[in-house]
């Protein structure tokens, strides 16, 4: 790469020109040096994940999220792919009982156990009553955002943060509702708040 003379025609100095095509082909070298190797086609590692209490290993791209495992690979389709940002909430998942973004979340990294949607429901094939809750306070329209509101609203009230409604709705802040049935939401935590916390 040849870079422009140094020295200016009048002045025998460094001209802004110079400074300015020399800064720039430093910004390229450096990018194009910091830019990391595309993985190649067929790269692959085992992950085990425990999901709804059953051992799943997979063969999978290092870089494939914990949702696209879900979704793609085991077939649970429950967990949607809303915004694919982490700013929706539709595809909220519990790992280890806490609230995870599944989108942002690498599979290989994850060690406990994985819930889903399909995962909740309760012994006996009976509803789990939060799943009940949201049926009985019409607690969903168009239903897209709802596997994620209802494995958030679980974790609210297991994470003690559900003891009033102020509280229910900055604890649930991170999951949209397009439809805008948020009143109904916070009706259908309050519901089955006492029969979960009853066990």
């Amino acid at each position: 790469m040849s870079f422009p003379s140094q020295r200016s025609v009048s002045g025998g100095g460094v001209t802004r020109r110079c400074v300015l095509a020399s800064s720039a082909a430093s910004a390229v070298v450096v990018r194009a040096a910091a830019k990391p190797a595309p993985a190649r086609q067929g790269d692959s590692s085992a992950v085990t994940l425990d999901v709804n209490g059953r051992e799943h290993v997979l063969r999978i791209d290092p870089r494939t999220t914990l949702l696209d495992a879900l979704r793609e690979t085991m077939g649970l389709t429950g967990s949607k792919k809303g915004c694919d940002h982490g700013q929706c909430g539709a595809c909220t998942v519990l790992v280890g009982g806490r609230r995870v973004l599944s989108c942002l979340t690498l599979a290989i990294g994850v060690r406990e156990p994985v819930t889903t949607i399909e995962g909740l429901a309760a012994s006996h094939g009976s509803l789990h009553p939060m799943q009940q809750a949201f049926i009985d306070q019409d607690a969903f329209q168009c239903g897209y955002c709802t596997p994620g509101q209802i494995m958030s609203a679980v974790a609210c009230v297991q994470e003690g943060h559900a003891s009033s409604d102020a509280e229910i709705r900055e604890f649930m802040s991170g999951n949209l509702c397009r439809c805008a049935a948020y009143p109904h939401i916070v009706r259908a935590i309050n519901q089955a708040k006492t029969q979960m916390e009853r066990g």
